[in-house]
């Protein structure tokens, strides 16, 4: 028989973290987060991480145990959430999945396997002669290799132009072979996924822009500008909240003018995930505007104890 867990889904602003703690305190489960920021040490605020107060009131799992000069990858990731969720089901308690990264949501729900291959020179060199032979010759080459992968690009994103080739000279085979590889493994797991939207977008935009003002009362941007006084790179640099913030401290712009920005940006992430999440027929949606906080946990109880057919 197959072990239960859930997932809790949506948008940023969208309320997963409030309700993910009600409904573990309801089901007897622990948090693991789906979000590819909040695995970083000192980037609270801007990942907008569980509070102190949260995280006593439920245990959660692969929240700030990585430092910002550290590369993270879906496919650790695959491996530290399966890790948690077997923890989890150890004691005897409900694993709950949250977070608005829908490739590591999916990656856990399909039970996506990934090749492990020795890393190599192989991607300097890829990008050596992208550069010496223009990145055109690159895409031809991956056409020739793998033509249902190199249709899906643009001829001009040199990373992932980069990365499927590197894919199949560091291990023989194409993205396509991988892909079809990788969920070849049914998942131990029954899933139950709910997702929480908003019947009107403005109601999500509106609720956006405010959690931006609440993160600079809270002291964003002294957390933006330690994050650029330690140059950081990578994996980290891609954090929505911070590089928004970046032309205020080198004086090109007004704080008002970065601030504006962020918030686009953030809404345009959320719209984003929603394009992303909508292409699972399987999730339970809940619209945030039709119900008051406690109609909202009531509904996405129910939900869950058909599922666990109590």
């Amino acid at each position: 028989m197959k072990k239960k867990a859930v997932a809790i889904i949506g948008p940023t602003a969208s309320g997963k973290t409030s309700l993910s703690i009600e409904l573990a305190k309801i089901f007897g489960g622990e948090i693991v987060s789906a979000d590819s920021m909040q695995v970083y040490k000192n980037m609270d605020i801007a990942t907008a991480k569980p509070t102190e107060d949260e995280m006593a009131q439920i245990k959660h799992h692969l929240i700030g145990f990585l430092d910002t000069d550290e590369n993270y990858s879906v496919a650790k990731y695959k491996l530290d959430a399966m890790n948690s969720m077997a923890e989890i089901c150890s004691r005897k308690k409900l694993p709950i999945i949250v977070g608005g990264t829908g490739f590591y949501v999916d990656t856990l729900i399909k039970n996506t396997e990934f090749i492990d291959y020795e890393k190599s020179d192989i991607r300097d060199k890829l990008f050596e002669r992208a550069e010496k032979e223009g990145i055109d010759v690159l895409y031809r080459e991956l056409e020739r290799i793998d033509f249902d992968t190199a249709k899906r690009l643009h001829i001009n994103d040199e990373k992932r132009i980069v990365r499927a080739l590197e894919l199949y000279y560091s291990t023989g085979k194409t993205i396509t072979q991988q892909t079809e590889d990788s969920h070849m493994n049914e998942s131990e797991y029954e899933w139950c996924v709910i997702g929480l939207t908003a019947r009107d977008r403005q109601y999500l935009y509106d609720r956006i822009n405010l959690r931006v003002d609440i993160m600079l009362q809270q002291g964003l941007l002294k957390e933006a500008r330690d994050f650029f006084e330690s140059d950081k790179s990578g994996t980290s640099a891609q954090a929505i909240g911070y590089k928004e913030l970046k032309d205020y401290f080198d004086n090109k712009k007004t704080l008002e003018e970065c601030v504006e920005k962020l918030k686009m940006e953030t809404r345009r992430y959320a719209k984003r995930q929603l394009t992303w999440f909508r292409r699972n027929e399987n999730i339970h949606w809940l619209e945030i505007d039709c119900f008051t906080g406690e109609d909202l946990i009531f509904r996405a109880s129910d939900i869950i104890r058909d599922f666990l057919g109590e």
